[in-house]
């Protein structure tokens, strides 16, 4: 199908763009971690537990993949420079809230707003490319904005550990501060300020009951990373995410105007996009967490010099992601698609025979591999998805894909960590039988399956192909 602009104006030129959306998801990315490594001074400081801290963390996630299913959806009825400048301010005075907490809950708050503002920016970026972009440069916009996803990701601990040392925690948030405040005038200048036309009204329940429903599946797989699935915090959350996401399903089917409208998923290829999409990222998270934790665990490496293991993947991932993005508009979505996850399979399999043995070598290049590999699938796929998609659906269902992403980012550290505890008490070898090291059979196993994930999102991506094409599609999606 061919997909007409949701809006005709065009503030701004195209660098102008992107150089105020690529360090708005950076900054984002960052804000999402930086805090982990500064977590222990947090906690001397106000007297807290570590499942005090924890809220930290999760406060942040769980605004986080509430929001952006609603920025996407209310995106298609406001404009995104009121939308966007809505976020960044409402970034801005969470990290300064943050900044000037004289107790733990008031740090809480904080990045509970900080992160009410937070989501809104991955998911308004990409629809900002997607609209105002020409055809023919919107996958290198794709690429330009996911290259501030895997920046921030190499970047945050580092960053979030540098300046927490050498300037006390508190100057993160004023760091992050002042970035809002730089890029406020900026976005307001180069983002258009109409909205879309003609767009119906749409349910507000519907809405609460999906975010309500992915934020408590991100809270349960979190508490299940600390306490077990056993635990009550854990599955009774996750109950109760079922429920909502139940609810929102029967709102779905009986509201007038739901808050995703059903003919979304009736589309083959954005269905297909959004489940390798999760799969993928799912196992992308996973081996950023494990990776250093296993150099760490087993090679006997200070979590700071594990920390340098990620690097190359950090550069490559940044140095890629633009041209990713030109190979798609060339020569379409589909078999980078294809191509990523296929070497996601190789290095996660790499990984499990050869990451765990006496040198750190073998698992930075499968860190390495298998960073490279998400980057050539994530940017050909938002850009097969809103390709796929009619006008007034783009903000709806880019806000469902990048908020199946983040509930990938988060299921995925929790669900391999259970395995990889699991495994460890077990005491047994690992299953793969070329595994190579005496030790690190658990995270063997763990790399293991993540190569079975990738081989399903493999599997579902064949679907990516529309059942009936215009050319514009076929341009898109082969």
């Amino acid at each position: 199908m061919t997909r007409t602009p949701a809006t005709t104006e065009r503030t701004g030129s195209t660098p102008a763009l992107l150089a105020v959306l690529l360090p708005a998801v950076l900054v984002t990315v960052i804000a999402s971690d930086m805090v982990n490594l500064m977590l222990p001074s947090i906690g001397e400081q106000f007297g807290a537990s570590a499942a005090e801290l924890a809220w930290v963390v999760t406060g942040f996630l769980l605004m986080f993949s509430v929001g952006i299913p609603v920025y996407g959806r209310i995106s298609d009825r406001v404009s995104l420079r009121r939308l966007f400048g809505f976020a960044l301010l409402t970034y801005a005075i969470g990290s300064v809230i943050c900044a000037l907490a004289p107790e733990l809950l008031v740090l809480v708050l904080g990045r509970v707003v900080m992160g009410m503002g937070a989501a809104g920016l991955p998911v308004l970026s990409i629809i900002a490319v997607t609209r105002l972009m020409p055809a023919d440069k919107r996958g290198m916009g794709i690429g330009v904005v996911s290259s501030a996803a895997g920046i921030g990701t190499a970047a945050g601990p580092a960053l979030g550990g540098g300046i927490g040392q050498f300037l006390g925690w508190p100057a993160l948030f004023w760091f992050m501060f002042v970035v809002a405040l730089v890029l406020l005038p900026a976005a307001l200048r180069v983002l258009p300020g109409e909205s879309p036309a003609g767009v119906a009204r749409f349910d507000l329940p519907g809405g609460i009951f999906l975010g309500l429903g992915a934020g408590l599946v991100l809270f349960g797989m979190t508490q299940a990373q600390v306490a077990g699935f056993t635990a009550v915090s854990s599955w009774a959350t996750l109950v109760v995410a079922v429920v909502a996401l139940a609810l929102f399903g029967w709102r779905t089917v009986r509201a007038a105007q739901p808050f995703v409208p059903p003919a979304l998923f009736t589309n083959r290829v954005y269905r297909a996009a959004v489940v390798a999409l999760f799969l993928a990222m799912l196992v992308n998270l996973g081996g950023l967490v494990f990776v250093p934790q296993l150099v760490v665990d087993v090679n006997g490496l200070t979590p700071g010099a594990g920390a340098l293991v990620m690097i190359p993947a950090g550069a490559a991932v940044a140095l890629l992601s633009p041209v990713i993005g030109r190979l798609a508009d060339r020569i379409g979505t589909r078999p980078l698609v294809l191509t990523g996850l296929v070497a996601m399979t190789l290095f996660a399999l790499f990984l499990s025979t050869f990451a765990a043995g006496a040198s750190v070598i073998p698992a930075g290049i499968g860190i390495l591999g298998l960073s490279v590999g998400f980057i050539i699938v994530i940017t050909p796929i938002i850009s097969a998805a809103a390709s796929a998609l009619p006008a007034d659906q783009v903000g709806v269902g880019l806000g469902i894909l990048q908020g199946a992403q983040f509930l990938g980012a988060g299921t995925g550290p929790a669900l391999f960590g259970v395995l990889i505890t699991a495994r460890q008490h077990s005491g047994s070898g690992a299953i793969n039988p070329l595994h190579s090291g005496p030790d690190g059979a658990a995270y063997s196993d763990a790399f293991l399956v993540m190569a079975v994930v990738v081989v399903l999102a493999v599997i579902v991506a064949f679907r990516m192909r529309p059942a009936t094409t215009s050319p514009r599609d076929a341009d898109d999606v082969h």
